[in-house]
């Protein structure tokens, strides 16, 4: 599974949350194997949109979709609490 380079906002997110290291192993592991236990993969609602996340910490997700041959972007990073 290939992810698609973070767009700058994205990249800048991370840095001011101090979560750069936390989505550099998550990213890691989403990579050999998606459906990781530790990520908590889940197709988000409503579910005919396709749009997936994956958990980078307790607080916050890596919300992304599918771009085909077995490539993904990621479009957003949120705090699961807001």
């Amino acid at each position: 599974m290939n992810i698609l380079p973070l767009s700058k906002r994205l990249l800048k997110y991370l840095e001011t949350h101090n979560l750069a290291g936390r989505f550099e192993k998550q990213k890691r592991i989403f990579e050999t194997n998606p459906f990781h236990p530790s990520l908590h993969t889940e197709i988000l609602e409503p579910r005919h949109l396709k749009i997936y996340s994956f958990r980078i910490s307790r607080q916050y997700r890596a919300i992304f979709i599918y771009s085909g041959n077995s490539e993904i972007e990621i479009v957003d990073i949120n705090d699961h609490y807001q």
